[in-house]
């Protein structure tokens, strides 16, 4: 590595920050930042000990690793302003700089998260045979996060190409590591994951990058992880508001005396490699990059991006197709196999990640005998739903199309992390740098006497989050057309099975069957009443309403997020009368939201009935089950109400 270039970043880095804290001060800057100032060593000797070809995963305090990898000062300095011109059009800030022309992922700006996304990389540079590598960076504070233990796991059971990343800065935001962290070497507990691991002094520019020169080429050589805890210190607060009362000033002088740019010229000088008009000059020409980033910068601070644009940036436009071919007979849980096997078939990028998919065939036989019939295809995992959903989104965003298979739709709350505040946003937050085109698949819903927890229908979590689209077919037909569909989606789609439907027998599509991701499924041409259901609610519900069948439409959602609001409007205007079925209990339901759409259309009061579970957990027990459970005799009452 050329000294000059070393040199030239770190101050680089330094005056970019200066700036931006001056911005800031000036009250130029909308929201929050993290100041790097005092850890140049790290984010400038990781980065130049890169490949321009590996990936990293940086913190929210991230500007020292983009300077590192090469953004545009301008660009950064416009994302920190909010106009239109910075790496993500302003929509990121300065906690969310992605910019893949650099292989920069971007950041995570929920502390540890990110490790997954990094894991996922790798996951997916490994599959696709590229010879680089990927790089979680973290904190001291995301040290104590179980999705990095989970992913240290799992990085080293399959042998992933990732580098962990420690920037220890010795305060997580306020509380010191000291108090928080129950060992003084961070870096030793990669042993119990069977990982080499090493301690250096971030605040020497050159350790740091030889450390991870070589951490490289045993990562790429061994096939093996490893992880690197770099020991430097942070000079500004934890954010822009923090005047640091929890550390004395005492502390803070002993830490600037290890300043890294101070002792990275003190070498250069010493060993006789510069003398001090070369490193003045390398300061008064990086200054002046900065200084000029910052004028065009703030010219242009007012040219924004429009609410349009930033709606055309949420999801693509891709919402599957429509065509048919044959039919045969088979189940539910038929239908969903043969969607994933044809999927697997037919694309080179599917993946099949999750619990016990393997020889077991998963937990409802879903999966059946796909390890065997596409090896390699299905990653088995161990028990870390968070992290190998959030793996599934990075290496989503690298060109894979995983499919997650969760065993138990309760288990969503250890997974939403990675749903809601990735790959929902991922399109987003980059400003269409990157794409999640991954699919989500797991079982919901009681009947079954499985339990309060292993029997809720927790779709209700992710309607209403842009980005997301959630999906809960009724029949075999519908499950088999929209799995294929979804796979052909480049946003992340959720697809809740319901797990008493997995025996239910009907029409199966062939391998050109398909139904669009967004548009309800319309039954019959009654003009009495609207029935309207999704998933086991729907097929209980035309049940219920057999005998007066041809006097009622029914409408399947289907896609229960974002819902068809026009077929469901067109529907009611001509009707007149709606009962809506659902099995979660009425609270932020989706039975709410086809309320809310059905009041723009006519009126709604003693007009439209709603029937959902009771609000109380599912029991075990069968009576008291189906006490909560919605019935076909509520639903029943509630049609014949409307329609007398």
């Amino acid at each position: 590595m050329d000294h000059s270039v070393l040199l030239s970043l770190m101050y680089r880095s330094r005056f970019f920050e200066e700036k931006a804290e001056e911005a800031g001060l000036a009250g130029l800057i909308h929201g929050t930042y993290h100041l790097s100032i005092g850890q140049e060593g790290t984010s400038i000797g990781l980065t130049s000990g890169l490949m321009p070809s590996d990936w990293i995963v940086p913190t929210h305090r991230c500007h020292g690793y983009n300077i590192g990898r090469g953004s545009d000062p301008f660009a950064m300095f416009s994302e920190m302003l909010g106009s239109r011109y910075g790496l993500c059009k302003g929509i990121g800030g300065s906690m969310h700089m992605t910019d893949t022309s650099t292989c920069n992922f971007g950041s995570s700006a929920v502390v540890g998260s990110g490790i997954s996304l990094a894991g996922g990389i790798a996951y997916a540079l490994k599959e696709k045979g590229e010879k680089s590598i990927a790089v979680a960076i973290f904190g001291d504070g995301a040290s104590s996060r179980g999705t990095l233990h989970e992913m240290m796991n799992m990085a080293s059971v399959f042998h992933l190409p990732l580098l962990f990343f420690l920037e220890n800065n010795h305060y997580g935001m306020s509380a010191s590591s000291s108090r928080m962290i129950s060992t003084g070497s961070i870096y030793r507990r990669a042993s119990g994951y069977s990982m080499k691991s090493e301690l250096i002094d971030g605040n020497d520019v050159m350790a740091v990058h030889d450390a991870v020169r070589a951490a490289r080429e045993y990562i790429l050589s061994e096939s093996e992880p490893f992880f690197i805890e770099a020991d430097t210190y942070r000079l500004r607060g934890h954010s822009r508001s923090d005047r640091c009362v929890y550390r004395t000033r005492e502390e803070e002088n002993e830490w600037r005396s290890k300043d890294p740019i101070r002792r990275f010229e003190t070498f250069l000088r010493d060993a006789g490699l510069m003398d001090e008009s070369e490193i003045h000059s390398i300061k008064d020409k990086e200054q002046s990059v900065i200084d000029d980033a910052y004028s065009r910068a703030l010219s242009v601070k007012d040219d924004v991006i429009t609410v349009s644009e930033m709606k055309g940036l949420v999801t693509s436009e891709e919402r599957g197709r429509e065509c048919s071919g044959s039919v045969h007979h088979g189940s539910y849980r038929k239908a969903v196999y043969e969607a994933l096997d044809e999927s697997i078939s037919t694309d080179p990028s599917v993946r099949v990640i999750g619990e016990d998919i393997g020889v077991y065939g998963g937990c409802f036989g879903v999966t059946g005998d796909l390890c065997k019939k596409h090896p390699g295809k299905l990653l088995e995992t161990p028990v870390s739903e968070e992290t190998f959903t959030g793996m599934a989104a990075g290496a989503a965003a690298m060109g894979l199309r995983p499919c997650v298979e969760v065993m138990y739709g309760d288990f969503s709350t250890l997974a939403s992390d990675a749903l809601i505040n990735h790959a929902a946003k991922l399109r987003f937050m980059s400003s269409g740098q990157l794409s999640c085109p991954m699919v989500y698949r797991t079982p919901v819903g009681g009947g079954t006497g499985h339990g309060p927890q292993h029997t809720q229908s927790l779709e209700t979590m992710f309607i209403g989050v842009p980005g997301l689209f959630v999906v809960a077919p009724s029949d075999p037909y519908s499950a088999k057309a929209l799995l294929k569909s979804a796979f052909l989606m480049d946003d992340p789609v959720l697809f809740f099975e319901h797990k008493a439907l997995y025996g239910e027998e009907g029409d199966i599509g062939d391998e050109n069957t398909y139904l669009p991701i967004g548009k309800a499924i319309v039954h019959g041409n009654g003009s009495a009443l609207l029935a309207i259901g999704y998933s086991k609610a729907f097929r209980t519900m035309m049940r219920a309403l057999s005998d007066i069948r041809e006097k009622v439409t029914f409408i399947d959602l289907a896609t229960i997020y974002p819902l068809d609001e026009e077929t469901l409007k067109r529907e009611f205007r001509r009707i007149g009368k709606a009962v809506i079925v659902q099995e979660p209990a009425m609270g932020g339901s989706v039975a709410e939201s086809v309320f809310r759409v059905l009041a723009d259309a006519g009126e709604v009061h003693g007009n439209v009935e709603i029937v959902s579970s009771l609000p109380v957990p599912l029991p075990s027990s069968a009576v008291p089950e189906s006490e909560v459970l919605v019935s076909s005799e509520r639903i029943q009452r509630a049609a014949f109400s409307l329609m007398s």
